[in-house]
Formats: structure tokens, sequence, C-alpha cells
């Protein structure tokens, strides 16, 4: 600063910064703040501040972000420092001074971009860099458009590292655990490295738009998958040699520093639930309150339509004549909590954000933020898709059976129902939450008419008012007709290995008796919808008297369907029955396959540094045996990174047991050191033990358990 007043150093204080702004996890070495919360610096002066008496006046601060500053578009801000400071936008209060040194207290506003800047201090006609910081939205500040109220709800949408994301059927939900690890070491800088290529590839370099979370979202998201520059690569139905199966991804941390390792190429392979896993951990890490959501029965594709047909053999053989809207056994998305000030304040809260691609009449392939109480509602004509979520959710999937004349005939009364549950992890627990009530009102109940009157009124066509009439009831001419009904008596699941006892019951209601001919059949099927084979059939024929009830019972033997499972493990349960009236009837019913149950032996006390071991106990349920198994480990704060260990060859029925040693690592993610309350968070250990997993390097995996 030439003969003038000259700071020497700035001291950022990181550590009291990062710990207030709720950042420690995230760098001890870096300064990482929250908008719309002041943190503090110290600046140190080469000589005493007040022989420079008349300079003070002059003094500022200026902070500047984005690669192309401007005051006008307050991407460049310059303030002075006083004694009072504004809470509402960039300012500066003297703290603390003495001769040689003053505590200044920086505040940022709660509408600021988020992004990296560089922190000045101006004095007479000279400037100094005192730093760098990195400012995230703030869900503990009253004023961010993310904040939220609730501190459980911080805890858990914001800084909790791991997670559960389901699966399975909607009559069996399976868990597997999830290391969302948002706060590692690199991960900030790959989520500022992700939305940079993002803007660039929708060449949109206003950083003053990072201001706003909705901005970010749909960024985030068009990231994922949709864009060219895409996080990851979407494997569909193939097979994954040149890359990762979705299914052995543990965790997001692998993934994103995979791809910056790549040079933003996309990682190859991901399904709906890694594109959301690995969102979440994205907008986690910037400050956006985020949960991932599991839907059972989804209509995919529909374009905003209401009806989704499946076609069937009357061997009960799915069929995909072409890529339009299909029925998938689940699928997961995101939620984001946020104010929407675009909108009326009754859509803040909760935004559905799903960065799988589909099809769409309009607008980029990924849906979202949509304010989840307007799909509630029906306001389909709420922005960001509303639509799409509101017919994925509620739409009805019609059963067209293919007979041998080549004309597809409906079957009587199989109707499926979509969006019949909706799924988290709870707040605080491991525990399955069902937030079905939030984004539909309860079947058959009057509101839920109301809304699908409303939302079939909305849409004023002659498709939409015969969607409504087919939704809302069945017409009394079928009903007349339909004298026969099959209902499955199966299992919702099985561990592997098991015979699938198939039980179905068929009733008569007619006044007479009916010569019947019913063919039974098991499929396997990838989770969306795209049948993988049929693995087992047969046919049985017989009378079933008036108003009798025939049970059915056959087993369908492990060595039918074990071969061809999919990498999902679900089976679709298929009955067709034509009576000699030439009617059909139709049931479906789809099961998972489970792993058999994975056991751990664990102290009932670790401690800090010290060497512990852990017991792992696995049955091999099958017969033949398994070669070139490896078992995963992982575990935040216990074990460095992920462990894999290899097993040579497992025989059938025989149970494998495997000690492990680790040491509680002296540093969690690279930062500073455990200290006494992050120790007591070890003991009993069984609750840190995360990600535990095993699989067989030739298949599928054989384990993945939900978080201890």
């Amino acid at each position: 600063m030439g003969q003038g007043l000259s700071a020497k150093k700035c001291d950022l204080k990181i550590i009291m910064n990062n710990n207030n702004h709720h950042t420690e996890e995230i760098s001890t070495e870096r300064l990482i703040v929250r908008r719309g919360q002041p943190f503090v610096i110290t600046v140190n002066f080469s000589s005493p501040v007040h022989n420079y008496l008349k300079q003070l006046k002059r003094i500022f601060l200026s902070v500047q972000t984005g690669p192309q500053r401007s005051k006008a578009d307050g991407t460049q801000v310059k303030f002075p420092i006083s004694s009072l400071g504004d809470q509402k936008q960039w300012s500066a209060r003297l703290e603390e001074q003495d001769p040689y040194f003053w505590t200044i207290s920086v505040n940022t506003p709660a509408n600021a971009p988020i992004g990296q800047y560089d922190l000045f201090l101006h004095a007479s006609k000279a400037c100094r860099l005192l730093g760098k910081f990195i400012l995230l939205f703030n869900p503990w500040c009253r004023d961010d458009e993310v904040f939220l109220p609730n501190e459980a709800q911080r805890q858990e949408y914001i800084l909790n590292q791991d997670g559960v994301i389901y699966s399975g059927t909607e009559n069996e939900i399976l868990a597997q655990p999830w290391d969302f690890r948002q706060f590692d070491v690199g991960i900030v800088d790959i989520c500022f490295k992700l939305l940079d290529i993002g803007e660039r590839y929708q060449r949109d370099q206003d950083h003053t738009q990072r201001k706003n979370p909705i901005y970010i979202c749909r960024t985030v998201a068009a990231m994922m998958n949709c864009n060219l520059a895409r996080i990851l690569s979407e494997s569909g139905t193939r097979e994954c040699y040149d890359g990762t199966p979705p299914s052995k991804w543990l965790g997001s941390n692998a993934i994103l520093q995979q791809w910056a390792a790549l040079q933003c190429r996309p990682v190859r392979y991901g399904q709906c639930w890694v594109f959301a896993a690995v969102m979440c951990s994205v907008l986690r890490c910037l400050g956006i309150p985020t949960r991932v959501v599991t839907g059972f029965t989804w209509a995919h594709n529909t374009n905003s339509n209401p009806n989704v047909n499946e076609y069937y053999e009357e061997d009960g053989t799915l069929l995909t004549p072409d890529k339009s809207a299909r029925v998938w056994t689940f699928h997961v998305w995101n939620e984001c909590w946020m104010a929407r000030t675009d909108l009326l304040p009754e859509y803040s809260g909760w935004q559905a954000l799903d960065a799988t691609c589909q099809k769409k009449s309009k607008g980029p392939s990924f849906c979202g933020p949509a304010p989840v109480q307007a799909i509630k509602e029906g306001d389909v004509e709420v922005d960001y898709d509303v639509c799409y979520f509101f017919a994925a959710m509620n739409a009805k999937c019609k059963v067209w059976i293919h007979m041998a004349d080549d004309i597809f005939k409906p079957a009587s009364i199989c109707t499926k129902y979509m969006g019949n549950n909706i799924s988290t992890k709870s707040v605080g627990s491991e525990r399955c939450e069902d937030i079905t009530h939030n984004y539909k009102y309860p079947e058959g109940s009057l509101q839920e008419k109301k809304v699908l009157d409303k939302v079939y009124r909305k849409t004023q066509t002659l498709q939409a008012i015969s969607s409504r009439r087919e939704i809302t009831s069945i017409p009394t001419t079928l009903e007349e007709k339909v004298k026969l009904f099959i209902d499955f008596q199966s299992k919702s699941s099985l561990i592997l290995g098991q015979d699938i006892p198939l039980s179905i019951e068929v009733f008569n209601y007619s006044d007479r008796e009916k010569a019947t001919d019913l063919v039974l059949g098991v499929q396997s099927l990838h989770y969306n919808g795209v049948p993988i084979m049929q693995l087992w059939k047969e046919k049985l024929n017989f009378i079933i008297k008036s108003n009798e009830v025939r049970t059915l019972q056959v087993f369908v033997p492990y060595s039918q369907y074990g071969k061809e499972l999919g990498k999902n493990r679900l089976l679709r349960l298929t009955a067709t029955l034509r009576d000699e009236d030439s009617y059909i009837y139709f049931a479906q019913e789809e099961i998972s396959i489970c792993d058999p149950p994975l056991t751990i032996e664990f102290p009932d006390n670790v401690l800090l540094y010290q060497p512990a071991t852990v017991k792992i106990s696995l049955l091999n349920p099958l017969t033949e045996p398994l070669e070139k198994c490896v078992i995963v480990v992982g575990g935040q704060g216990l074990i460095y990174r992920q462990r894999k260990y290899r097993i040579i060859e497992w025989p059938g029925f025989k149970r494998t047991t495997m000690i492990i040693e680790f040491q509680p690592p002296c540093y969690v993610q690279g930062h500073q050191p455990l200290d006494q309350a992050a120790q007591s968070h070890i003991q009993p250990g069984l609750e840190c033990l995360q990600g535990w997993g095993i699989h067989n390097l030739l298949g599928q995996p054989v384990q993945c358990i939900t978080t201890l």
C-alpha cells in the first residue's frame, strides 16, 4: 500500500468459523462459510493504526466471485468497515481493535450467490488479497430460501453422510446402505466444477443465478445423466463389462472422484438410485437440504398421460412392443427443501427432483424441482414438471392379452395403480418412513376423487376425459360380465436358493360352473419393467363350480429361475385364466429374491487409536460353490476408504466367517483429529459400521445389508 496503512497478514480463523458454520467436516484448512451468517477475521498491520487516522475512513473490504466479476450484477461488491454492519447485505463490523490489529466481522447476505470468493482489503488507492473463502447455502439462516426450521432434520438432510436407499417391491422393501460422503476431501471443489461445466453446457455464465436454489437444483440434475457432459452414463438393461454395474456402487465419493479423474467424462454406469444418491451428495454439500425417495409402481415416460398399457402373451410373457410408457417396479428420485418465492407460499417445502431422463413434449429430460404439495393437490400447471410427477404416481395401467388371431384383448378386472408406496429414510434412524400421504390423498377418499376430477378437467382433451372415467369408476356393463377372479397368495420375498411356492385362488361368482384354462408363469424382470426372460410356466385345466373358491398350489424350483435372475432379482408371477365364454382374466405379483442374512459381531466398546476386530458371518444358501467373491467393508471414522477381501471359493451350504481388524484412525476424512466427543460416537460400535457388502465378481451382489 505504498507509504500508507499496510496489512501484514490476515487470520481467517478457519477452525472457529467453520465450526460456527457447520462446515468443519468439509475442511479445517480452508474457510468455508454459509451465507446470511457472519464470519470473523483478524487483520494484522505492519505499523500502528493510529498513525493513519486520516486514512481510516477510506478503508474498505471487497469480495468477488465468478469468471466475469462486475459491480453491476453483484459478483463484485465493495463495502466499508464500520462499527455497526448490516445483516441484510455485504458489510463489515469492527469487533475489536488494537494498535496493530483489527478483528472484523464480515456479514454475507442470505441471497448471495454461492461459490468461491476472493476477499480484499482496500486502503487509499491500493488493495491486498486477504484470502479466499467458499460460500454455501445456509439452512440455519431464516432469511435463506433453504432455511429448514427443524434441527434434527438439518442434521439428517445436510450433515448426515450415511444413508439408506430403498428398492424391491411395494410388499417387500429392501434397504441398501449408501455412503453419501458429501464432506470428503475434494468433494466441494468437484461440486463447483460440476456447476461450472453445467453452466458452460447451458451457455450460462451468469454467476448471480447461483443465489437461487432452483437454478442450482436444475443445473445439478442436468449434469447427473441428461447432459452430454454428464456425471454418469445410464446402463439401461445392457451388461456392464466396460464399467461398474450400478448395483455395485456403495457410495458417491468414488463416482465423483472418478468423474473428476476422467476429466469430466461420464462414469460407467448408473441407474435411477445411483443418480439420486450422487445428486443428494452434491446438493447436501452445497447446503440444500436433500433426501432420497423411492416410489413403488411408477409409470415412466408417460409424457404426463395418466394411462399406461402392459401387453402380455397368453402364457403371461410380458411384451415390450415399443419404448413407450412402462411401469417400473420402483423408482428413486430426490426431494429438496426450499422456499418457492416464484410461486404461492403453500408450494414451499419439499420439492421433487428427478435426474433420470424421460421423454417429454418440451423442456429438458429431467424433472423438477416440483412442489410436492402441488403434486398432491393436482396443480399440474405449476413449474417445474408437476404434471409428469402426478401422472407417474397416479396413472392407471391397463393389461392387454395378445390372442392367437394377433388381436390384443383387454383383461377383465386387472388394473394396476401407481404410487402405492413412497418411502424415505427416517430422521435420525434407519427406519423406513412411508411418506405417500405427502404426495397423495388416501385411496378412495373424497379428497382423492376431487383431485383426479380437477386434473382431468384441466387437461381439456377427450383422452383425458376418458381417462378420468376409467380411473374413477369401472363401467357397469363390465361389472356385469366379470364372474371370475384370481388372487395370488404367494410370499412377497424369498431367500436366494429357495424354491418358489405359488398359491393361487380362483373365485367363481357366477351362477353356473365354468370350464377354465389357467396358465401360470414366472419371468425375471428389470426394475424398469423390461422383461429378461420367461423362466417357467405351467398349464392347468379345471372346472370350477358356482360360488366355489379353488386353491391351487405349485412349486417353482430354484434350478428353474436361479440362472437368469437379473441385476435387481425381481420375478413377476402371472396367472392368465380363460373361461369357456372366452373372457380373459389376469393377475400378477412381483417378488424379490433376497440375500441370506449377514451377521456382524462387534466389540461392546471401541477405543480411539486402539486396534479392534469384527467378525462377519454369512451362509452360502446355494448347493453350488461360489467363486471369486469379495467382501467390501467401509466405515466412516473406523476404516480409511473401503477394503476388499477376496474369497477364492465358497462351498455350497457352508457358512463363511471372516475376522477383520481395524483401528479408528486419527483423522476422519483427512481432517482434524477425533476428540473425545467424536470418540463417544464409536461406542458400542455397531452403529458405526457403514456400507457393508459382499459381491460375487462373476454375477450379482450376494449381500448388501442395511447400515447397522
